[in-house]
């Protein structure tokens, strides 16, 4: 029996959301994608513990002063989890450079470049890898210098704004991740609204910035992220790709709808929609205007060093061990 998710994948190539290859050899997407939170939850597993075994070997072995283990443990720890990722996806997997370099276009350069070689010791070629950054200007900047410069393709992560994917696309990165359901918490919380379907805020903006990519050619491949509920998922149909959790992907799993294809190419580049460019006063400023955008980029940035900070402190304790 074709299920819905069968039915999307038709239409859109589905990712999987989690650090948990469980769900991804169960539900079959084209790609994966973590980030610091789920590697995080996934490494509290205990059948995951072989792979914080590795990465604590591996740092104990280079040597170094304890914040040096700690620091290449946690990347050693990223790698593993998608190398093990990568055995279950055909495509690629995504792995995030530390938040803390959010703001830091050199520092984020030197980490992603760390990554892949990291990736390559392991025997997995640059192509099925994206390095994930957050979409500050600082960010988008160094993506920009790792796809021309490097050949190191990027997602562009926790994009909230037009002017974000608008400089993504300009940057000639491989992908962007407009985060839909935290689009949605915002204006919910902000207006005491339950927004529905079409006119959810964070489909829309996905819609408009899928349509001015391809009303002006963009080959930047936007992937919509961060969904609350399967509706959010309906309105996108037809959307370059789409990284959906386990819990969701379970619900299409057991659904037999068929739905609409919401986003169509053909369609978008017969619309009548106006170009337009940021420079980074301009960049700044648009977010700045942006309430939403500044907000939920802030806390995302703050939520995953965090996270990131936790797990340096488990690696820290059993380096130190």
């Amino acid at each position: 029996m074709s299920t819905t998710l069968d039915f999307l994948k038709k239409h859109t190539t589905v990712v999987a959301d989690t650090g948990d290859f469980e769900s991804i050899a169960k539900y079959k997407p084209q790609d994966a994608t973590t980030n610091p939170s789920l590697i995080l939850a996934a490494s509290q597993k205990e059948q995951y513990a072989p792979l914080i075994d590795s990465a604590i070997e591996y740092a104990k072995k280079k040597g170094g002063s304890i914040d040096e283990q700690v620091a290449l443990a946690f990347d050693k720890l990223l790698v593993n989890f998608g190398v093990e990722i990568l055995k279950h996806v055909p495509g690629r997997v995504s792995t995030e450079v530390d938040a803390h370099l959010s703001f830091d276009t050199e520092g984020t350069l030197a980490k992603a470049k760390h990554l892949i070689a990291l990736y390559k010791e392991a025997g997995i070629d640059k192509s099925r890898v994206l390095i994930k950054i957050a979409s500050t200007w600082e960010g988008i900047q160094a993506a920009k210098v790792l796809e021309k410069d490097f050949g190191i393709h990027c997602n562009l992560t926790l994009l909230f704004s037009f002017a974000q994917a608008v400089a993504c696309a300009e940057a000639s990165v491989t992908l962007i991740s407009p985060f839909v359901g935290r689009i949605l918490d915002w204006y919910k919380k902000d207006t005491g609204k339950d927004y529905k379907g079409a006119e959810d805020p964070g489909v829309v903006s996905v819609q408009q910035i899928y349509n001015y990519y391809k009303k002006y050619n963009y080959k930047t491949i936007v992937m919509g992220a961060s969904f609350r509920n399967t509706s959010e998922i309906q309105e996108l149909v037809g959307c370059d790709f789409l990284t959906i959790s386990p819990s969701l992907l379970a619900e299409l799993q057991a659904s037999t709808a068929e739905w609409e294809v919401k986003l169509d190419a053909k369609k978008a580049e017969a619309l009548k929609l106006d170009k337009v460019h940021y420079e980074e006063k301009d960049f700044r400023w648009e977010l700045n205007e942006d309430a939403m955008a500044t907000e939920k980029l802030s806390e995302g940035i703050r939520k995953f060093a965090a996270d990131g900070d936790k797990l340096s402190k488990t690696l820290r304790a059993k380096l130190s061990a």
